[in-house]
Formats: structure tokens, sequence, C-alpha cells
């Protein structure tokens, strides 16, 4: 469907399909209805000769019953959302009511009292610097952006008493490159600025206070190893920040609501192009440092974005009039910073699928998010379903990302996204031209600057035409210097540069990138033209071939232009770069120190048991099969992120697997007994198996053997209430279960904190019959103190409930927590891979 196509069904013009008339039929009814049933009772009254009073009675009770009700389910609606999202509501209250600063949330970030108080001394020289710099240099710029504006004067410029306050600073020096230093830094203002302008006499305006905050990233580069230590120092938004301004004199029209998001919106969009990504203020401290460099360096990478599908999303669509639930119909907002995109929109589903490729140009990693937003198409107002930030920063660590992530902002929903790291490489041979769509290569370009350009086209047109200006020509000599731009094109890709106003030699100093397809047949198109009368001042063409045989494949030059005057040249700095797709890297195997070797078991069953220790089941540390075994014989752990020997991977664990060895043990022993009272064996095996070798019981069901795959996952909150002095576990959900029977399965989550195993201190939740995806959101709490709850383990069963007559198993999965691994007191919420010990999990 084509962008500008209205949808099926939408319009007069398009088909109806059976399903919208039988909606449109059925609005119609109810509405035709609730008619009736409104005006029948007014016509009663008086075809009956009642008096009128008493419609109005029944109106005034229907008003006062229907207030009531609304208040009390509002009532009911907020304290049943607090208790769901406690946590979150909490902190939300906090921030607002006690405007708590960013380290107060992030142990990373430092407090940094010290630049704060240096900014109080320093701040009314700051106010003399804005007052020269306003008056100088966005005065005379003001002046010539518009005739209407030529008297445009600051009248008085104060910047108050109330400095900008940095909440907090974050260093980053391990991620980055040696020869740098890059800090992020939270800033908020809120001054008594004022500032008067009179725009022409009697009209006056200005700004009398304002609200300013974002986070400012400042690089220093390149360390150098003599005075100033530093090359030169850069800094920028990464993200646009907030502003809110109280405007006085005429432009008091500009705090209504309706134009107060336009005129701010206006002044951050300036504040983009000059210091949000992918542009840079820079301040040179040594000579031989290049500001274009500095303003403009090369991409870190390319980040290839693959919107797969969604799941679970909430149903906004209504039916007759509101009685009737029906589903959404979703479409997602792709946006990194400046750079935004919009998937399709998948009709009437709930679990759409898109397998749409985006790719977004990479400036900072870690710091730059892509933000992913979820929405229900109406012909109103699009209702929120969801949204997704996620930092390009893990995807230059892991390479490439293939899962689903959780929706924030919504109760469930979640979208599965594929995202894969592309580096930029200068070698020939990594060139592959995809047919797929997917670019190849990305072109860099710096716009530095125009010299002699004509003041119209007449000027040059004139002078090819007859060999000397004519008398019309020399007229028009004492006309204004053009006010200019540049605009970029390559195929359907357009790019346009500012203007700048009343210069032959204009200064643009601006950076722009493309995406090149096909290397071999695409060219970059160059048009300088005049801003008013969009008239060509010079044009040229360069094919991206020519750059392949560049040095460095980099052309850095003045180029002449065509159709333009005799002497009139551009100069501009074009790299190009391979996108090359790197592969993940290695999971490290860390082998962990031997363990001392278990104890004999003393059970009931002693006499039916060897006197050398009994192998665990699947430990959480690898442990001998014998005494007599070699060293040689250990198999390394399985590489999973649970929390044991595996690495840590964000947002997603996975459980224990057992090992070859183990397999061996539970091979030659296949009968098992459970038990749910005590523990039997020793401390080296897990609570969660706790099997009693002996005979009696039958093994896992042969469906479960044959299962190839993963047996679901499990999402658990865990987090440390120190006003209280309780470990909160919550229980949200599972997803993806084991199907143990044609309807699904009857699920049931059970806990133990070890090392405590006892019936007492056993907490399960409700059964969830006939689902795959249960929600539990249960709660339990566990009384142990904030360093006693470091030193646990969590141990988590997900099971079947079965009849009490069979003799299967009826565990679905399990996973083992090390409470030490978690941030407690912060509180975690994460996905647990669910495993069965002694099962292999299948590749």
């Amino acid at each position: 469907m084509l962008p500008g196509a209205p949808a099926e069904g939408g319009g007069l013009g398009g088909q109806l399909t059976p399903s919208t008339v039988n909606r449109i039929l059925m609005e119609f009814l109810v509405y035709v209805g609730r008619t009736l049933v409104v005006c029948y009772p007014v016509y009663l009254t008086g075809y009956l000769g009642l008096s009128v009073s008493w419609v109005l009675l029944c109106m005034m009770l229907l008003t006062w019953w229907k207030k009531n009700r609304r208040g009390k389910d509002v009532r009911i609606g907020t304290a049943i959302e607090f208790v769901d999202q406690e946590t979150r509501v909490i902190s939300e209250e906090l921030i607002k009511t006690l405007n708590m600063a960013t380290w107060v949330h992030f142990p990373e970030v430092e407090k940094v009292h010290w630049l704060n108080k240096i900014l109080l001394q320093a701040w009314p020289f700051f106010g003399m610097f804005m007052e020269k710099l306003l008056k100088e240099k966005i005065q005379p710029a003001i002046r010539l952006s518009s005739p209407a504006l030529k008297t445009f004067t600051f009248t008085k410029v104060h910047f108050g008493h109330i400095p900008l306050r940095i909440t907090g600073m974050k260093v980053y020096t391990d991620e980055v490159d040696a020869r740098e230093v890059v800090l992020d830094m939270n800033i908020s203002y809120e001054g008594d600025v004022d500032i008067d302008t009179e725009v022409k006499p009697p009209i006056t305006a200005g700004v009398k206070g304002l609200k300013f905050q974002g986070m400012l990233r400042v690089i220093l580069e390149p360390l150098i190893g003599d005075a100033p230590l530093v090359g030169g120092v850069t800094f920028f938004f990464i993200r646009r920040p907030t502003l809110e301004i109280n405007w006085t004199g005429m432009t008091n029209l500009l705090d209504s609501p309706v134009f107060s998001q336009l005129s701010e919106g206006t002044i951050m969009d300036i504040i983009a192009s000059l210091m949000v990504l992918p542009n840079r203020m820079c301040i040179p401290l040594i000579d031989q440092v290049k500001v274009d460099q500095m303003r403009f360096p090369l991409p870190r990478g390319v980040v290839r974005v693959h919107l797969l599908e969604a799941r679970d999303l909430l149903a906004k669509d209504t039916y007759m009039m509101g009685l009737v639930k029906g589903k959404s119909d979703p479409y997602a907002v792709m946006r990194v910073g400046n750079r935004q995109f919009k998937s399709k929109t998948v009709k009437e589903d709930l679990h759409p699928r898109w397998n749409e490729v985006y790719e977004f140009v990479v400036h900072e990693a870690p710091g730059q998010e892509l933000e992913v937003e979820l929405f229900d198409e109406d012909t109103d107002k699009d209702d929120f379903l969801g949204r997704y930030n996620l930092d390009f920063g893990e995807v230059k660590r892991e390479k490439e990302m293939d899962q689903w992530f959780p929706l924030d902002g919504v109760q469930n929903g979640e979208v599965h996204m594929k995202l894969q790291w592309l580096s930029l490489q200068t070698d020939q041979s990594l060139l592959t031209e995809s047919s797929d769509g997917c670019a190849c290569a990305m072109l860099a370009l710096y716009l530095d600057n125009a010299s002699n350009l004509p003041k119209d086209q007449s000027e040059f047109t004139h002078h090819h035409k007859h060999g000397k200006h004519s008398k019309e020509a020399r007229l028009t000599r004492r006309t204004a210097n053009p006010n200019s731009f540049v605009e970029f094109s390559i195929d359907d890709q357009v790019q346009k540069s500012k203007v700048v106003y009343a210069s032959k030699d204009p200064v643009w100093e601006e950076g722009f990138t493309f995406f090149v397809h096909n290397l071999k047949n695409q060219q970059l198109n160059v048009e300088v033209k005049e801003h008013e009368k969009k008239t060509l001042l010079g044009v040229l063409s360069l094919p991206l071939s020519r750059l392949l045989s560049a040095s460095n494949m980099t052309l850095d030059q003045r180029f002449l232009l065509e159709r333009s005057g005799a002497n009139s040249q551009i100069k501009m700095k074009a790299s190009l770069r391979i996108l090359t797709m790197e592969k993940p890297p290695p999971k490290l195997i860390l082998t962990p120190p031997p363990q001392p070797e278990p104890q004999p078991l003393q059970t009931a069953t002693a006499d039916h048991a060897p006197s050398t220790p009994s192998p665990p089941a699947a430990p959480c540390t690898p442990a001998p099969a014998s005494s007599q075994a070699p060293a040689s014989s250990r198999a390394p752990p399985d590489n999973s992120s649970n929390g044991f020997h595996g690495d840590y991977t964000p947002r997603r664990h996975g459980s224990f697997l057992a090992l070859d060895s183990r397999q061996t043990a539970a091979a030659a022993t296949p009968r098992m007994r459970r038990f749910d009272s005590h523990s039997l064996l020793s401390e080296n095996s897990i609570a969660s198996s706790r099997f009693d070798l002996s005979e009696g019981a039958g093994p896992y069901p042969e469906a479960i053997m044959n299962h190839q795959g993963s047996f679901g996952e499990i999402q658990l909150t865990v987090r440390y209430a120190t006003l209280r002095n309780k470990l909160m576990v919550l229980v949200n959900s599972c997803r993806n279960l084991f199907r143990c029977s044609d309807t699904g399965s009857d699920a049931y989550v059970r806990l133990y904190l070890l090392p405590d195993q006892s019936w007492r201190h056993r907490k399960r939740t409700q059964v969830k019959t006939r689902t795959l995806n249960p929600v539990f959101n249960d709660k339990f709490e566990f009384d142990v103190s904030l360093e006693e709850a470091q030193t646990r383990r969590l141990d988590v069963a997900v099971k079947n409930n079965r009849m009490f007559h069979t003799r299967e198993r009826k565990e679905i999965g399990m996973v083992l927590i090390e409470l030490s691994q978690l941030d407690v007191v912060k509180g975690v919420t994460e996905w647990y891979e669910l495993t069965l010990p002694g099962l292999k999990k299948s590749n």
C-alpha cells in the first residue's frame, strides 16, 4: 500500500469488507436503541399526563449515579495500578516530589558539588559572554533572516542569579579510545533569565524564566603529551533536550497551549541543528587539531535493525460503543536522534508480523539509543501500545542480538527484533552488494564552503550568451548577495544544508551521511540553490565509483561548479566506507576450581547405595563423578548466563544445564525418587532437583526425554525492601512452556530460598490451567537480612499440576538464581530460561 493511499474500507471510495459493514450496522442499531431508551420515558410521561418534574428527578438521579460510579471506578483503578506497579509508581512520585538527582538512581553517576560551586562563581561572567554573543552574533543573523526583522534589537540581556546545575556526571574510560575521555553530564537549569527585545517599534517581546534539561556529552580528545594535555573539547546532546519558556511582551500569546509547543519546538530545532547529534560544538586548544575532524568525525558504525514481529499486544479497538472489545491495528515508530521511520500498519492483529529492515548511522556507542514505540492506528488519535529503548552500546558489544524485548509503559506486550552491528572498512575486497535492498557502503560528506557564487541565475546565463554583461545584467550588479543552500541527493535520498544569507562565499560547515546500494551506478548530485526563488546557482555530479580509486576512499578538495560562475567552486570532503558485518565475540568458558568431595548420603535407603558419594543430577558447580576420577574427565560447564559460571547477558538469563559426566551418572541410575520435604543430598546438590538414587519412581515422561528445544521461560522480579527487612520475590509470568497435554499445561511455580528446604519454607503460586503462557503476579516475602539474602540462592521450579495417583514426574523446568550476583536493593526484573537436570539442552 502506498503511504498516501487510504486504508481498505476506510473511505467512501474504498471497498467495504463484510466485517466493516457488520460493525457499522451494529453501532447504528445500538445508537438507535439508546435513543429510544432515552426518548420513550419522556413520551410516556407526557402521554400519561405526569409532571415534567419526574423526568428532571430521574435525570438528576442518573447523573448523580454516573458521577459516583465514575469516581469509584477511578479510585479502584488507581489502587489496582498502584499494587501492580508499586515500584514504578513510588519511584516516579519520589522523583516529582523530591526532584532527586541522577546519582541517586544510578550508582555509576557521580555527584559534582565542586563543579556546581564553580558554575555559581562564574555565572555572572557567563551572562556577560552570552550578552556579547546575542548582540554581536545572533542579532545580525536575525536581521538578515527576514526583511520584517531589519530593526530587531536585544534591549536587555540578563541571565539572572540562578546558575546552571549539573545533577550527575558519568565518566567513560574503559569503553572508549585510549586517547580520549568521555563525560556525560546531566544538566538542569530553572533560572530567572530576563531578556527583552524590540522587534519593530512599538512591538516588544521577551523571555522571563525558562526550564532546560538534557544530557550533555563532553569529549576531551586527543590526549597529548604537551600542555594543555588535551587537543580539543567537543560537546553535544545525544538526545534532544526539553525546554519550557515563559514569554513576555507580545510573545505572551506563545504561552497558550496552542502556540507553546510550536514556539518551543522551533527553538529546539535550532538547538538540534547546532548541538544534537550528528551536530557538535568544538573548541580546538592546539593548532594541529582540525576543526572539521572534531565536528564531524566518521561514525562509529551502522546498526541494521530487523523489525520482525510483536506479540501479546493490548487490544485498543472497541465496537458497539465500547461494549465489545476488538483488536488493534499496530504499527511501529523507530527513532534514533532526528532520524525516524514508520512501519506498515497490520490490520486487526495482536501478534503482527512486519519483517522490515531499517539502517541507522551510529555516532556514539554507548550513548545513542534506539527508541521503538508501538501505536494502534485510529482515525482520530493513535493509541499507545508500548515502547522500548535500547542502547547501541549493547549492540556494539554483542555484534548481533536476536531476541524478544518487553514493552515498557503497558501491562503486556513484546517486540521481536534482530540487530546487527556493521563496522566501517576501507578494504574493497569486503564489498558485497546485496539484492534485498540493504546498503553495502556508507558515504560521509563534510560540506565546508563555496566561493564566487553568482548573485542569481541571470549573472552567468547572460555571460554565456553574449560574452559580456548586457544592460540588464549590469543593472543587477547592485542586488544583494545570494541566500544560498546546498541540496545533496543519491537517487531518492535527499538532504539539505542550512541557509547562509547574503554571501557570495558562504560557509556551511555541516556533515551528512548517505547509504549506498550500488557503487558502480549511483552518483552524488550536488545543487547549490537560491533560498527564496529556488533557482540553481551551480551543480556538480560525482560518481561514487571515483572514490574507490582515491586514497583511503576519500576526496578532500575544491570542486568546480557547472552551470555557475567562471570561478565558482565548492569545497567538501567525501569519504566512502564499506559496511562489514562482524561476528559475535566467542563466549568464554571459565573452568571453576575443583570442589571438595561431597559426604556420603545418610538416608533410609543407604543399604541400596554405595559408600562413595552419589553425583548430583545438575549441580551448580562441577563435581567429580567419583573420588578416583581424573581431573581431565571433568567436563567444562555449559555457557549459560544464569548467574553461576556463564557470562552475564543483560535482560535475559539462561538456566543451568547438566554436564556430560553427570549425564553418564544419571543414565547409569535411571530410576530416581523425589523428596520435597527435606534435602537428603549433600550441599553440592541442587535443591530444585533433590533426587535420591533409589528404586521405585519413574523417570521423565518420554515426551520430555524426546523434546528438542526450550522448556520455556519465567519472569521474576527480585528486590529487597530495606524498610521492612524482607526479600520480595514477584513471580510475574511464564511464556512458551512445554506442552504437557493437548489443552496446554496446568502450571504453577514452587520456590525455596536455599538452604531452607522444608515444607515450612516452601512457597507456591496458584495453578493456571490450560495455558502455555500463564500470568501469576504472585508476591512472596522472605524474612532475611540484606547481608544474609546476598549469600542465599533462590530455587525456582515450574510444575504441571498432576493427579495424585499418577507416577509421572510433573516438573516442566527449573532455574537456580545466585542472589549475590543481583542488585537486590535496586531490584531486578529478568527472564530466565527453564531446563531440567539430567537432560542436555539441544542446540
